[in-house]
């Protein structure tokens, strides 16, 4: 069985012209390497869930996401090798043939129910929650993207992997409990590159997140050193164009890195063009937060006929 690595994961250092002439250098923390199906901030999230399940005495977790979700792919990867049972809610209709991410999942013995996305809206409600432990019993539940408390405290230890003296450390954000750990393990700048549309609303979940781990924990980094850079979703969640696959293709011919087409290809997308049109980045030393992710490329190539 293939082990979980959380410590001692590769920092390396990317060198471009862009680089050069704005006196800048960047590092990608390399957590996508952590595990092949468990991998970057997926475990980190998961990881005092599991804990916290076992703890209850509860063998079957429970969580939602939508049919690319590499949080459901993860969620059933780690029960299996935890010995737990999962159960995935995917938003929309049952899909036949299951697609990469589904088959991952299924592969690893999750169990899916699909709802309507007129349902999937009500999924916090306890309406919605008490109908489903009467379907599935006395499960233990973890929300959309994994992002809670207990997700919020593996996310601070993403830092311990930072090795050198740095300016600037850059994550993609989809549910926020990634920055949020990072945020509350850090006075240094911090910028997330959110996926979705809009993504400015992610400043208020970002704050609960951090405010109910300092609650529960007490040991928070007071960092209002952090922002939104919300310019690169191309066009919302799971939305791609030519320019951005062309990138995430030559970043892996050019550096030997992939980079998914959701998450760290638009952040790595992001940090490029800033370098490119602004000063923002000059005179930095940045880190990137690789948080994995790699096994939806696999949908994408399929959908769009590339190679990636």
């Amino acid at each position: 069985m293939i082990e979980i690595n959380e410590n001692n994961i590769p920092l390396i250092e990317i060198f471009d012209s862009v680089l050069e002439s704005k006196n800048s250098r960047l590092f990608i923390l390399r957590e996508d390497l952590i595990h092949s199906e468990i991998s970057g901030n997926k475990w980190r999230k998961l990881k005092y869930n599991i804990q916290e399940a076992k703890n209850k005495k509860s063998n079957t977790i429970l969580t939602f996401g939508g049919a690319y979700s590499n949080h459901i792919a993860a969620t059933a990867a780690a029960g299996k090798k935890h010995g737990l049972n999962t159960i995935g809610v995917i938003r929309g209709e049952e899909i036949s043939p299951l697609n990469p991410t589904l088959q991952l999942a299924s592969d690893n013995g999750m169990i899916f129910k699909y709802v309507s996305r007129e349902e999937y809206r009500n999924k916090n409600t306890s309406d919605f929650i008490k109908l489903l432990r009467q379907e599935y019993g006395n499960f233990y539940m973890v929300p959309e993207g994994g992002s809670n408390t207990f997700a919020v405290k593996g996310c601070t230890e993403i830092v311990n992997n930072i090795s050198i003296n740095f300016d600037v450390i850059c994550c993609a954000c989809g549910t926020g409990g990634t920055i949020a750990g990072i945020i509350a393990s850090t006075e240094k700048q911090v910028y997330g590159f959110p996926a979705l549309k809009g993504g400015v609303f992610l400043k208020e979940e970002i704050n609960t997140l951090i405010s109910d781990y300092t609650e529960k924990y007490k040991n928070v980094v007071e960092n209002r050193n952090w922002d939104l850079i919300t310019d690169y979703h191309l066009g919302g969640y799971a939305k791609v164009n030519s320019d951005l696959v062309s990138f995430v293709q030559e970043f892996n011919k050019k550096h030997n890195i992939p980079l998914d087409l959701i998450y760290t290809g638009k952040m790595l997308y992001g940090i490029f063009d800033l370098l490119n049109n602004s000063e923002e980045l000059n005179n930095k030393t940045i880190i990137a937060i690789h948080t994995g992710g790699i096994q939806g490329n696999k949908g994408f190539e399929e959908r769009l006929g590339i190679v990636l």
